[in-house]
């Protein structure tokens, strides 16, 4: 009885974190521009679209591990491959919109006292 409980925690957990990360894969998607998918010469911002979309339907409807598994390997190419290619190609970065260092203030670079 305690296995059976453990293996149904064990389920719903998988659950939730793949249904999670489709849904952050699928929205990031869904943020960057079309231009920008091009730009990176990536696939269409369509095909991303229904492929994670596709992925988010799969694992609410029929959640099997094998299907799971194969829409995470979806959503893990595109965090890791497609969405960096995007932030470099759309001028974002870590935070900082206009390049510079980190020693840049509002009106430039900062050098202690002048």
């Amino acid at each position: 009885m305690l296995r059976a409980g453990f293996d149904s925690l064990l389920s719903l957990v998988i659950f939730l974190v793949f249904t999670g990360f489709a849904v952050a894969a699928l929205v990031f998607a869904a943020m960057a521009r079309e231009d920008a998918y091009r730009a990176a010469e990536k696939q269409t911002k369509k095909f991303w679209l229904i492929i994670l979309a596709v992925n988010l339907v799969l694992n609410l409807l029929l959640p099997m591990l094998f299907l799971q598994i194969a829409g995470l390997i979806a959503a893990i190419v595109f965090m890791v491959d497609v969405r960096p290619a995007l932030a470099q190609v759309s001028g974002g970065g870590r935070g900082r919109r206009g390049g510079g260092s980190s020693s840049d203030g509002p009106y430039g670079p900062y050098n202690g006292g002048r």
